[in-house]
């Protein structure tokens, strides 16, 4: 399957962000934890399958990682505005965003080319099983929640989907498949779990007190984010671990489309062009704050 890239805006309201979801904010939190991610995150997927580019000899492969490419960074830039937008409201996304930034430089130095394309694949397919969760269940996102917020996780959701087996097919193409590569595809899955998980915690709660209007509904509001994820009804994190769908990921012959749910992206097309009528317009003086810090950034760079 070649990946499209496109070129979507979603444009999200400012004054819903810090409770956009209908589950409330710390639900909401737990999305925006995810969203501050992305940008450091997804220039490390990029950059883990461009390394190798030069080694793809496969036509048709090619294509796949210019296209996955074009949407991570597509994907990358909407987040930006996204954690834009929580600093804007007081939340520290900023300065989470810039330690994540710095400490997966850390990772990536340290690790080398081909265990950060372990890596990759193995947060890939985390990215693909909870997309898959957001698509077959409306209840993850909320039949009540911002359409804005709901549009902008759908989009992402849909292309993980239609991208899920480009760096695993990557690392098919270009690591010789032995038993000491078998063991490290592996090895990254525990390594990446043991890492990522606990920053998505430390993120979500750092965002959830950093919100006022949090305060005195802790209990009920973890509550909540615990029976999202873990609950029979929903489910996100229990229904892949139950239904073997993350284990299959140890197995010697597994591929990410060994779980075929291709049939979400038939609504794609539809869905961009539903995005696109939505008529919600830009926000200049978000882009002039990007601009501005983008800048500022250069500069300390630079220095």
């Amino acid at each position: 399957m070649i990946p499209v890239r496109r070129d979507v805006k979603v444009n999200l309201p400012e004054d819903k962000v810090t409770d956009w979801h209908e589950k409330g904010r710390h639900v909401t939190h737990f999305m925006n934890a995810l969203s501050i991610f992305f940008p450091a995150g997804e220039r490390m997927f990029m950059d883990a399958v461009r390394a190798y580019r030069d080694d793809i000899t496969d036509p048709e492969l090619k294509k796949a990682v210019v296209a996955f490419i074009g949407q991570e960074a597509m994907h990358s830039r909407e987040h930006v505005e996204y954690n834009e937008i929580l600093d804007r409201a007081g939340l520290p996304a900023s300065k989470l965003d810039s330690f994540l930034w710095s400490f997966l430089a850390f990772i990536k130095k340290r690790l080398g080319r081909k265990l950060t394309l372990a890596g990759t694949i193995a947060l890939e397919h985390y990215t693909a099983l909870m997309a898959d969760q957001l698509l077959r269940n409306p209840e993850v996102l909320g039949t009540k929640s911002e359409q804005a917020y709901k549009d902008m996780w759908t989009w992402h959701a849909l292309e993980e989907t239609e991208h899920k087996a480009v760096a695993y097919d990557v690392w098919n193409h270009v690591i010789p498949n032995t038993v000491f590569n078998r063991f490290l595809r592996r090895f990254a899955m525990v390594l990446a779990t043991a890492i990522f998980w606990p920053l998505v915690g430390y993120f979500h709660t750092r965002l959830v007190f950093a919100d006022k209007a949090t305060k005195g509904t802790h209990l009920k509001g973890f509550w909540t984010v615990t029976t999202m994820l873990w609950g029979k009804r929903i489910g996100v994190l229990r229904n892949p671990v139950t239904s073997g769908e993350f284990t299959d990921y140890f197995k010697a012959d597994f591929h990410p489309w060994m779980h075929d749910n291709s049939q979400f992206l038939e609504r794609i097309d539809g869905f961009v062009k539903q995005v696109e009528g939505s008529g919600r317009a830009p926000n200049e003086e978000l882009q002039q704050a990007i601009r501005s810090r983008m800048n500022s950034q250069l500069k300390a760079s630079a220095a």
